[in-house]
């Protein structure tokens, strides 16, 4: 597998946070051009982490980002490296896998699957995942048509993170509502985001809850809805007609940790 390269201070802290705890950390590496205070501090992790850590200058950086997504290309000093198995996302799941396993935990234990239909931009990804990590949720689940594409070798994704798509489970299928229906299944009860839906407020979520968020342009696909057990809608008060996906998968996450506190 050829090398993949990560920049962003948030996603090589996170990638070197993890090979410490996992103490797995061949195949990784740190190149770096200039030691200021933020990548002092990563040096310091990677050393005890066990990675290799050496020197170069902006322009080998340069040609070694150049291949990235235009966002992506600004590595401010410093760039991880991954080759071999570290160059696949670890944090990809089997889906049936993740679902033999949910079945063998307590069915009191709190759990939240968040399905993207159709959510194309990885900055959104992104940001969702994010969203995901600070609230607790348990997968992500993406179509592998109509969502990001590569959302195995998507730094856009990683930095759009701020780091925690190294640590949010994310499961690609073909068929959401397959998969939708076998976490049903399960015992999850559904949630899609749409207006004209019941009041977040009045909203009490399932211990075992599956929030789906759809296209900003199209919303959920229509075979999709029909799974949900309910659909929800945040009460607004702008003059636009609704908000960015991640910022609305952001508002459900939350309260629906909130209700777990």
């Amino acid at each position: 597998m050829a090398e993949r390269i990560v920049t962003g201070f948030h996603a090589i802290e996170e990638k070197v946070l993890k090979a410490k705890d996992s103490k797995k950390a061949e195949g990784i590496k740190i190149i770096y051009s200039k030691m200021g205070p933020r990548v002092k501090k990563i040096i310091a992790a990677a050393k005890e982490a066990g990675i290799p850590v050496s020197q170069a200058d902006d322009k080998t950086l340069d040609s070694m980002v150049q291949s990235l997504p235009e966002t992506s290309r600004d590595h401010r000093g410093i760039v991880l490296s991954l080759s071999g198995e570290q160059a696949k996302t670890q944090n990809l799941v089997e889906f049936n896998e993740w679902i033999n396993a949910s079945q063998s935990k307590d069915e009191n234990e709190r759990q939240t699957v968040v399905v993207l239909d159709s959510v194309t931009d990885p900055h959104n990804v992104g940001a969702i995942i994010r969203s995901c990590d600070q609230f607790g949720a348990s997968l992500v689940v993406i179509p592998d048509h109509r969502g990001a594409r590569d959302i195995s070798n998507n730094e856009v994704i990683a930095r759009s993170s701020a780091g925690s798509s190294a640590w949010v489970p994310v499961a690609v299928v073909t068929n959401l509502v397959r998969a939708v229906q076998d976490l049903k299944n399960i015992g999850f009860w559904v949630y899609g985001a749409d207006a004209g839906g019941s009041s977040l407020q009045q909203t009490k979520f399932a211990p075992k809850s599956v929030i789906v968020m759809g296209s900003e342009g199209t919303g959920i696909a229509r075979l999709l809805e029909e799974q949900c057990d309910s659909i929800v809608s945040i009460p607004t008060c702008g003059k636009i007609d609704s908000l960015n996906v991640s910022v609305a998968a952001g508002v459900l996450l939350y309260e629906n940790y909130r209700q777990s506190l």
